[in-house]
């Protein structure tokens, strides 16, 4: 599954520098210390007690579900018959299955070759949402057929079987009904055994109007009309593998479709809303490249004969890789050829790309227990960049993965309220919870990592031994280990330990000393810490690859060890004393470096002159900004380095650099100097900005494009006059039709006009997002609407939030978008999400939308009582799924609050001392 992106600049980043003096180091513990104990105060230390929780028992167990359901799509509701063929292993006279929100009419078991045993009884169990049925006498070892009758309703909650409300060519409103189960939602379309190591077969078939489209996971294999009625028509569809009950799906509705053959002879279809067929022909051809890519990769055949992609009106993620039939939001799948922007086309590639791994790493092989949830969306994070890098090699998509996964983990993992990336899971509401950053990208990178460690020769044939080992059944950590283990004769397991099962990274510490022609490196390795360094009795220790590159060949390890102890000495023989030395090749080992202050000047020139590769261009200004961030080094410091990346070309290192002036310039709208800094951000973006200009000039491709567009929105933000101006006049051709902008200059020129507009302004573009046919488009305005300042304006952009305008699952970036905009936009936000805390928690019913929403609204406060308040509130309206995420949000606000009673004064004293002599490029 792939969840729905975050906006880029509401969170990301921590990083690390030379040793600072023993009284600072004193210091630096004991504010480290203070803040640790008032996270302890306000009882945000530590997680709350897991709700018991008990699998369902082994004593009946599915060979195959014979399911005919028949939904109703005027009264949403549906009807179901189950005849699943089940073994009892051992005498029972009860069945456990897993059930929520459906109702039982009858249940019965017919053993083989004897008489049928009715249920006498259904008890519910809704906490823990199974049911049990009871029978009258013992059912004996042995296969029988568990019958079942129930009904259901087609909820509005983008999960079970639901409701996904579209418009038609011709305006009329109607519904499709659709499936999301994963992780444990299944139960709310037929009962069944949950849980992925419960695997059978699927023999489906669906009872719909004649004029609808119906699918599932296989291909169709019989259309009859149905007796009843003469206008619906059942459909059957051939019978799956084995697989797990989350991978279940089936979808009625009307689409439209383009389709395609791949080289080894898949049949591969992409279903779009009705008239857009033509949306679907970029991720057909993305598609099939892949799955032969896949195939040659794994050495394992695709095993179905078909694999659909369709677009989804209402979808909570952002896709969901269902075996055969992955269903996506409308944005993460259909691209229009005149109005998708450059990065739309991008994010549906890697989306594409990690719902298909999927199909054999998770669909094919699948975790044993969602405590090794990682291992399928890390891998699928990780190996999507890998297919979208053979796809598309202009996109540079492994620089931007340091940038968009990398750093997005470090952020969350440096936290006291992290978790490690096996996580021991139970109930189901605590599943939700690890649906992350840790799970997909820690995971990623850890998997990046290893693969580097390991090499692509022995991966692949690590890889192709688990595949075929486990194909159709379940798998854990240790299996995949084990068999990498084999392929590349190296300490795996060992190695991986010390990264999947404690929380937390090393930031690893270097000085170095000339030793005649050589270079004596001291390394030592502690846990990173967002409060500071770490000040614990006994500090964890990880097994890390470390490279160590020298400016006489950057792009390639001079030497390559393993760190396994906590401090080590390193010879580099035959380095010069001019020079450089640098640890962490490629930004690829998960861990921060803090150099020593010369070793770290030695490196500063290599941004400016570019000598430094970009992926370490961007590794190296993260790090310091995390250092900062946590303490250990000054802001300020930091701020001198971003000068140095005047002459910087590349777009991903522009990315983070601009992340984290975003993350810097939300702390300082707690100041009276906030635009102090958004005149720096003019001066850093100013140069870049006049190269480019607005429009493409020949040659250029698709970096440029993103490039382009991520520098005219920072300046157009802060006010950049020249850009403001040519916004304006740009957005006033295209309100009026004189010149349409470009698809990839609408977002920073929408987000200018509102910084800096009126209810004109506005008014203008709820028009826009009313009239836009394409869902893409609208979401491009909905993501921006925040930006604007008035406080009756951001009243009305959050009404609009929750107005029938906004897709359900968009609400969240609308007010989003608000808490990131400005200040007053933060606190209106929060009023307004408790102010409607009952409906917005019902929309979204505990899934992780719930807390991307919290995550988004509160954690740019930098008051330490806002912590408080935030704990305070979910005390009284509980949000299970959503508990880690709050501890970490409140958390987050402490840090800030620390970072600007720390830095703001420095800062403020800074950015006034450039002003009264400003640098010279």
């Amino acid at each position: 599954m792939w969840l729905a992106a975050a906006a880029p600049s509401l969170a990301r980043r921590l990083l690390f520098l030379g040793p600072p003096p023993p009284p600072l180091l004193l210091l630096l513990l004991s504010s480290s210390s203070r803040r640790r104990r008032r996270l302890h105060s306000l009882g945000l230390a530590a997680m709350p007690e897991k709700r018991p929780f008990e699998r369902l028992p082994a004593d009946v167990c599915p060979i195959n579900y014979s399911l005919c359901l028949k939904p109703d799509l005027l009264d949403f509701t549906f009807e179901g018959k189950l005849e699943a063929s089940a073994q009892v292993r051992q005498a029972t006279n009860q069945i456990v299955m897993n059930c929520a929100d459906i109702d039982i009419i009858t249940a019965s078991y017919v053993p083989e070759g004897d008489e049928e045993i009715h249920a006498t009884g259904f008890n519910y169990q809704n906490e823990d949402e199974k049911v049990t049925l009871s029978f009258p006498s013992t059912l004996q070892p042995g296969t029988g057929t568990l019958k079942i009758d129930f009904v259901g309703e087609l909820n509005d909650k983008m999960k079970g079987f639901y409701r996904s409300k579209y418009t038609t060519p011709s305006g009329e409103v109607r519904y499709a009904a659709v499936t999301q189960f994963e992780a444990t939602d299944a139960r709310r379309a037929f009962p069944c055994w949950d849980e992925p190591a419960i695997k059978a077969t699927f023999d489906i078939s669906l009872v719909v109007p004649k004029d609808r489209v119906a699918l599932s996971n296989m291909n169709v294999i019989d259309r009859k009309p149905y007796p009843d009625d003469e206008n619906v028509v059942e459909v059957k569809f051939a019978r799956t593998p084995v697989m797990s009950t989350y991978l279940v799906a089936f979808v009625v509705g009307e689409y439209d479709f383009v389709e395609t053959r791949s080289k080894d002879g898949v049949c591969v279809r992409v279903y779009t809303p009705v008239g857009k067929a033509e949306q679907g022909k970029f991720a057909l051809e993305v598609a099939a490249k892949t799955l032969p890519f896949y195939k040659d990769y794994f050495n394992v055949p695709y095993p179905l004969p078909k694999i659909d992609l369709i677009a989804i009106a209402d979808f909570a993620a952002g896709a969901m890789e269902n075996w055969g039939l992955v269903t996506y939001r409308e944005t993460a799948l259909l691209i229009d050829p005149k109005n998708s922007c450059s990065s739309s086309r991008q994010w549906v590639a890697l989306v594409v790309g990690h719902e298909l791994a999927h199909q054999w790493f998770g669909n094919l092989v699948t975790m044993e227990w969602w405590t090794h949830l990682w291992l399928n969306e890390g891998f699928a994070s990780w190996i999507e960049y890998l297919c979208v890098d053979h796809c598309f090699p202009e996109y540079d998509i492994w620089t931007q993965f340091v940038s968009a996964d990398y750093t997005r983990a470090q952020e969350l993992d440096a936290l006291d309220n992290s978790h490690p990336i096996e996580v021991s899971v139970g109930h189901p509401s605590e599943v939700d919870e690890i649906f992350d950053a840790i799970s997909y990208s820690k995971g990623a990178s850890v998997i990046r990592m290893l693969h580097d460690y390991i090499g692509d020769k022995d991966f692949k044939k690590g890889m192709n031994m688990y595949l075929t080992k486990f194909q159709q059944k379940n798998a854990a950590t240790e299996d995949l280990w084990e068999s990498l283990e084999n392929a590349s004769g190296k300490p795996i397991a060992a190695v991986m330990n010390t990264w999947t099962k404690q929380m937390g990274f090393p930031l690893i510490y270097v000085e170095a000393e000339q030793k005649e022609d050589d270079r004596l490196l001291r390394l030592s390795q502690r846990k990173f810490c967002a409060s500071g360094p770490y000040v614990g009795e006994d500090c964890p220790q990880w097994m890390v690859p470390i490279t160590i590159s020298t400016s006489e060949d950057s792009s390639h390890a001079k030497m390559k060890i393993l760190m396994d102890k906590p401090e080590m000495n390193v010879v580099l023989k035959d380095v010069k004393p001019d020079q450089w030395v640098k640890l962490n090749l490629g930004t690829v080992g998960f861990y921060r470096t803090q150099y020593s202050s010369a070793m770290l000047e030695s490196l500063l020139p290599g941004i400016r002159d570019l000598s430094l590769p970009p992926v370490d261009r961007l590794g190296l200004q993260n790090d310091l900004f995390s250092l900062a961030r946590a303490g250990i080094i000054s802001t300020v410091e930091v701020l001198k380095v971003m000068e140095a990346f005047v002459n910087e070309p590349n777009y991903t290192v522009w990315s983070d650099l601009s992340c984290n002036l975003g993350i810097l310039s939300t702390l300082l709208s707690h100041t009276d100097f906030y635009e102090e800094i958004q005149e720096f951000v003019k001066d850093v973006f100013s140069p870049i900005g006049e190269r480019l200009g607005w429009d493409p000039k020949p040659g250029e491709g698709h970096l440029d494009a993103l490039l382009r567009g991520l520098v005219l929105g920072k300046l157009g933000k802060a006010g950049h006059k020249a850009t403001l101006e040519e916004a304006r006049r740009r957005f006033k051709d295209h309100v009026e039709g004189k010149q349409i902008l470009s698809a990839d200059l609408r977002s920073p020129v929408y987000l200018t006009v509102l910084k800096h507009g009126d209810g004109t302004t506005l008014d203008i573009m709820l028009k826009l997002h009313k009239q836009a046919d394409m869902q893409e488009e609208k979401n491009r305005i909905e993501r921006v609407l925040g930006a604007t300042l008035s406080p009756e304006l951001i009243q009305k952009v959050l009404t609009f939030a929750l107005s029938e305008e906004v897709r359900p699952q968009d609400t969240v970036s609308v007010i989003g978008g608000v808490a990131g905009g400005s200040k007053h936009g933060r606190k209106a936000a929060w009023k307004f999400i408790k102010d409607n805390w009952e409906e917005l928690y019902n929309r979204y019913q505990g899934g992780f939308l719930i807390s991307r929403l919290i995550k988004l609204s509160v954690e740019g406060f930098a008051v330490d009582k806002m912590a408080g308040e935030v704990k305070a509130f979910f005390e009284s309206h509980p949000a299970p799924s959503a508990e880690r995420t709050i501890q970490q949000c409140c958390e987050n606000i402490l840090l800030n609050a620390a970072w600007l009673k720390r830095d703001a004064e420095s800062i403020h004293q800074y950015l006034l001392q450039r002003k009264a002599s400003p640098p010279t490029a």
